[in-house]
């Protein structure tokens, strides 16, 4: 299956808010939230999109013409690529009813696996969801993070024992989530977190690295390490939650120097090629999250989507690597980018 074969097969069964765009950048979708949009006039996610083109990258050939090397080691595993697929959630209420929850992350984890990445997986207020995602992990060999939404901690603590159980790698919790508008006044209660609550949710965790999702400032960074997070997501929620957000590109290069080297820093918002994730390692991220174009790749090839999607965005990376003279990721510098607003 081709990329553009995938694109068109989602269309036809991805439902009536998404339009599968060529390139998901928030425009066909700004503001349709049930969908893939956002709460107000969805300003976010499109300047997500359009702060990573700005940026533009150095070629440089003249350089040892060496294999170029893609993986990552990253708390004990190894990758392919230094990407992920992103967590989704309540993807029949935003994407339509081919697929649920529980059938999305069971062909969403194995198929990244197989493909040689992983998956973060979503949440929901059915305890279904999160039972289905860890044991699509565990069934992957661990090769998976179960993202909680940031619960009650009680709520948290009943979740932990699956997302232990699994064997996953890694676990996450999108703080961000509390700004979505479908979690206000449920049942089980969600909203933020004091780095009090944070750091008694991260000893639920029995030693699993912990990933705080969420994080746009340097102050919110350094709340995530203090309450003892292994790594950190530099995220808007995909512009979801609240307009008028600087993107991710404008401030993950301030939080880098801020956390110096002490946590794992992820960055989602906006990426949609492996140029931009060439951009965002050089501009001192560690690894990269994609989310919304997964979702376009199970609904529209399911596992056979997903490694189609995967082999794009891995060899768009190799190939901007070969031409920037980066080797292996070590190699992918600051100076290999061109950033206007710098």
């Amino acid at each position: 299956m081709t990329y553009q074969e995938m694109l068109e097969n989602a269309r036809t069964c991805i439902g009536k808010y998404c339009k599968a765009c060529p390139v998901c950048n928030g425009r066909a979708c700004r503001n349709q939230m049930p969908g893939p949009g956002a709460k107000g006039a969805g300003d976010t996610a499109i300047r997500n999109y359009d702060k990573w083109q700005e940026i533009r990258v150095n070629m440089d050939t003249l350089c040892p013409n060496d294999p170029v090397d893609t993986g990552l080691e990253l708390f004990g595993k190894r990758f392919r690529f230094p990407f992920f697929a992103g967590p989704v959630g309540a993807v029949n209420l935003h994407y339509g009813e081919a697929y649920n929850d529980e059938s999305y992350n069971e062909v969403l984890v194995s198929a990244c696996a197989a493909a040689g990445i992983a998956a973060f997986t979503g949440d929901g207020t059915n305890p279904a969801v999160m039972r289905g995602a860890t044991a699509a992990i565990s069934r992957a060999g661990g090769a998976g993070v179960p993202t909680v939404k940031p619960w009650n901690l009680e709520t948290v603590l009943e979740k932990m024992d699956a997302v232990t159980a699994s064997g996953a790698f890694a676990v996450a919790m999108d703080v961000d989530a509390a700004g979505l508008p479908f979690l206000k006044n449920m049942t089980p209660p969600a909203g933020r977190k004091s780095v009090e609550e944070l750091k008694n949710i991260v000893g639920f965790c029995k030693g699993v690295p912990f990933v705080v999702k969420g994080i746009m400032t340097v102050k919110g960074a350094l709340k995530a390490k203090e309450a003892g997070a292994a790594g950190i997501v530099v995220s808007n929620h995909g512009g979801r939650v609240l307009d008028q957000c600087p993107s991710t590109a404008e401030v993950l290069e301030e939080i880098v120097k801020a956390v110096d080297g002490s946590m794992k820093i992820f960055v989602d918002g906006g990426i949609r090629s492996g140029t931009d994730v060439f951009k965002a390692l050089a501009l001192g991220a560690d690894a990269v999250i994609i989310a919304r174009p997964f979702v376009t790749a199970v609904y529209g090839g399911g596992a056979e989507g997903v490694g189609a999607y995967v082999e794009k965005i891995g060899s768009e990376l190799a190939d901007t690597m070969s031409m920037c003279g980066a080797s292996s990721l070590a190699d992918i510098t600051r100076d290999m980018i061109w950033n206007p607003g710098r």
